[in-house]
């Protein structure tokens, strides 16, 4: 029918658009995000375009569902702006014909999404941990930030090194300035490299000297070495036996249903739950009257789309904390938004039958 392909090609169109853009603007913030942890010394500089990868994907659930939420918002707004709806509405097509095309649009987007949100999401939050635990724990001096001071977690200590051209496991020119209570000491040293003992890493130095005063006694001393190695930083816990819940499996959630296993599946379930019940939602917010062109329903759809992955987020807490337990948190948050969108869309509907009537009686 031609009504049903051509709703369908607008829709298709608006959605490809949307996507690209929204991919454009989340990608450059989380390219400068990830560019930045490089910088902190959490992730290898080298693997910031795959942890980029990882990241997106995490997110691409979201930005298909804000995607197909702004393409039926737009495509049917314009219907409305163009008047192409009152002539739908006089021609005894009532709002809720548009349903089964949008449907139809939006049903391949919806079941990417479940797979995204439900195996994809675990799998990349588990990578992303591994490339960030491996870099932790690599012995490799390129985890000691070069020409730049390191402070250690504890603020005893602060590290300055220049990265040796010729060997990247190997710095040159080290400085370590080290404050205790009762003494204060720095050390130089012509090279050094990291090493892994265990969980904790440590700086081997090699030809240098070390400096050293007493506070209370203002003694100082003096003591030049071939060889010296000093505990770099906190210790290095590998994180990969303790994974958050949201690098954990859907089935591993399903047989553990902790309240934070909980939590996170019902977040998961709520990406999809969500996508669907904004697309059925998008139609009744899409009407505007013609005679007054302006995007605020836009606007309003956009702040509803906000709030309502805020309720999602705050279900999650909510079951992880105890205050609530999986199914009925799911029935309420969804549920009412479901009902909501099912009353919207009768409300537009009915208005849609008068118009429809008044044009019909007009015309007779």
């Amino acid at each position: 029918m031609l009504f049903d392909s051509t709703l369908r090609r607008d829709l298709a169109r608006n959605f490809g658009a949307t996507l690209v853009v929204i991919l454009t603007i989340v990608l450059t913030i989380m390219l400068i995000s990830t560019i930045g942890r490089a910088a902190g010394g959490e992730i290898a500089p080298q693997e910031v375009v795959l942890f980029l990868g990882y990241t997106g994907l995490g997110h691409l659930p979201t930005m298909l569902a804000l995607s197909l939420f702004i393409a039926v918002v737009a495509t049917l707004s314009r219907m409305y702006r163009e008047s192409e709806m009152s002539i739908w509405f006089a021609s005894g097509v009532g709002l809720t014909r548009f349903v089964s095309p949008v449907l139809r649009v939006a049903g391949p987007v919806l079941l990417v999404i479940g797979v995204l949100a439900l195996f994809v999401w675990p799998w990349q939050n588990q990578r992303s941990a591994e490339l960030k635990d491996r870099f932790q724990r690599r012995s490799d001096i390129s985890r000691v930030a070069p020409n730049q001071f390191t402070t250690s977690s504890d603020g005893t200590s602060v590290f300055f090194t220049e990265r040796d051209a010729n060997d990247a496991k190997t710095a040159r020119n080290v400085f370590i300035l080290r404050s205790l209570p009762d003494s204060e000491s720095v050390t130089s040293a012509r090279s050094g490299k990291i090493e892994m003992d265990g969980d904790d890493r440590y700086l081997v130095l090699s030809r240098g000297q070390r400096n050293e005063e007493n506070l209370k006694s203002n003694e100082k001393t003096l003591a030049r070495f071939e060889g010296y190695r000093v505990q770099a930083g906190e210790r290095v816990l590998s994180g990969m036996n303790d994974l958050p819940p949201k690098a954990r499996s859907t089935l591993e959630l399903l047989l553990e249903p902790t309240p934070r296993h909980q939590g996170q599946l019902a977040w998961r379930l709520g990406l999809l739950l969500g996508a669907a019940n904004m697309t059925l939602l998008g139609i009744g917010l899409s009407a505007s009257n013609p005679r007054r062109p302006n995007n605020w329903n836009l606007l309003f759809a956009l702040l509803a789309f906000v709030v309502y992955y805020n309720v999602i987020n705050l279900t999650e807490a909510w079951i992880a904390g105890g205050k609530a337990t999986l199914g009925p948190a799911l029935a309420v948050a969804h549920g009412g938004a479901f009902v909501i969108a099912v009353g919207l869309l009768w409300w537009r509907e009915q208005g849609a039958s008068r118009i429809g009537w008044r044009r019909t009686a007009v015309s007779a």
